[in-house]
């Protein structure tokens, strides 16, 4: 028998670290190959890693909120032959929800590992040779008052875990004070404290963790403007209605009306290209491709999947490859490229009955579209009164990059495309 490596794989380009959101095997267990071995959370993507050998998982190297560089060990599994098999990271099994907050960990079999020493205390490692702490870590040595970087890891590489800190609580170690020569450091905040009676404290989940974090950090690095047009879309609502069925007998998938404004936006994009670019410190680079995000409600959040070169599709394909898109999204099977590479992203808070929304933008690109809910409402149409389908079309944008009259222009091209859409204006 031999043991094989578990690396953390790299979940992206720019991705250089995950966090360990959720083992789905524990040590003991059986892990078959390419069977879902552990839920992983990068800011970009969250992926159930598939377990490359077929053996009994020895060693879980990285906990639960664990935050771990790519390549570094995160398992062992004990394999048939000799000697030490270091894997290459295995390929990610994409996943676009995060679990529930994980309940507290049932009691451990009389089989299971014994609990780590109690944790010495150690002078803290200076610059770049500190180890990583996960949140979760950090917060909870702040609860314990726990200097941290003073404990001696027992994890990967010296890294603290949750059962170091612990042990030193359980230990009654204590931790010396840094000398008053060493930098001061930041105030650790204080434990978050509810009224047990009447309030409820969630822990949040890596991926509602990871949006907040994105969300924040947009704000901080655009300055974000808004817009909104109203849309006369009787045409498209009539057509729709009577093609809907029809169409999912021909191809199996729904026609919602996602794709019709998708094709009129791919118009509207090459005749104001600043809207589909990203900001740079050298300038605004210019995107001549269009890879079209859709943003998709999941349990536990908000995930953007991207359909590369969206414009080169026929109403048709556009129509199943967004449908599929979008169902791999809600069940947990996109790949990390398949959230890559956006250039622009089309929202739909209409499905919720909103009527006007600010949408955030995702990071790098200039802007988001938001459609809206479509409402039967009288209008003013020449002389007379008259029942139309009425919908509001939001967009915010990146006022870095484009300026008001641009971003008015846009919308009247959007308008203008939408309100009079025939049968004939399909791309087919």
């Amino acid at each position: 028998m031999g043991l094989a490596q578990i690396k953390m794989p790299q979940l992206g380009e720019s991705v250089t670290e995950g966090t360990v959101d959720k083992w789905l095997k524990q040590e003991g267990d059986f892990v078959k190959r390419d069977e879902p071995l552990v839920e992983v959370v990068t800011d970009k993507v969250n992926a159930e890693i598939p377990s490359p050998f077929e053996g009994k998982l020895v060693k879980i190297a990285a906990t639960e909120g664990e935050v771990v560089r790519v390549g570094a060990v995160i398992a062992q599994i004990e394999v048939a032959g000799a000697g030490t098999v270091a894997a290459a990271p295995p390929a990610a099994r994409g996943a676009t929800e995060a679990p529930a907050p994980s309940a507290a960990p049932a009691t451990a079999p009389a089989s299971a590992p014994a609990a780590p020493a109690p944790a010495q205390a150690r002078p803290a490692p200076a610059g770049d040779d500190q180890p990583r702490l996960s949140p979760a870590v950090r917060k909870l040595a702040a609860e314990h008052g726990i200097d941290a970087a003073a404990i001696q890891g027992s994890g990967l590489g010296g890294r603290v875990t949750r059962d170091d800190v612990l042990a030193a609580v359980g230990a009654g170690t204590t931790v010396a004070a840094e000398a008053p020569s060493a930098p001061p450091r930041l105030a650790q905040p204080a434990p978050t404290r509810v009224d047990g009676a009447r309030e409820e404290l969630v822990k949040l989940s890596a991926i509602r963790r990871s949006i907040a974090e994105h969300m924040v950090r947009s704000i901080a690095t655009s300055p974000h403007a808004w817009t909104l047009q109203e849309l006369d879309v009787t045409n498209l609502v009539r057509y729709r209605d009577a093609e809907k069925d029809g169409f999912r007998a021909r191809h199996g998938v729904a026609l919602t009306y996602l794709p019709f404004v998708a094709q009129v936006l791919f118009a509207a994009l090459k005749e104001f290209p600043w809207l589909n670019s990203s900001w740079s410190d050298d300038g605004v680079i210019l995107k001549h491709y269009i890879n079209l995000g859709v943003a998709v409600s999941i349990p536990d959040g908000l995930i953007v999947p991207v359909l590369k070169d969206a414009d080169k599709l026929g109403f048709t394909e556009l129509v199943v490859r967004l449908n599929d898109l979008i169902d791999r999204a809600r069940n947990k099977q996109l790949k990390p490229e398949d959230v890559q590479a956006g250039t622009f992203t089309l929202n739909n808070t209409g499905a919720t009955g909103s009527i006007a929304s600010q949408p955030i933008i995702n990071q790098p690109q200039a802007a988001i579209l938001t459609t809206e809910s479509i409402v039967r409402r009288p209008v003013v149409i020449g002389d007379g009164i008259a029942v139309r389908d009425i919908m509001n079309m939001c967009l915010s944008f990146d006022h870095r990059i484009i300026d008001g009259m641009m971003a008015g222009q846009f919308l009247a091209a959007m308008k203008k495309g939408l309100e009079g859409w025939t049968a004939a204006s399909l791309k087919l």
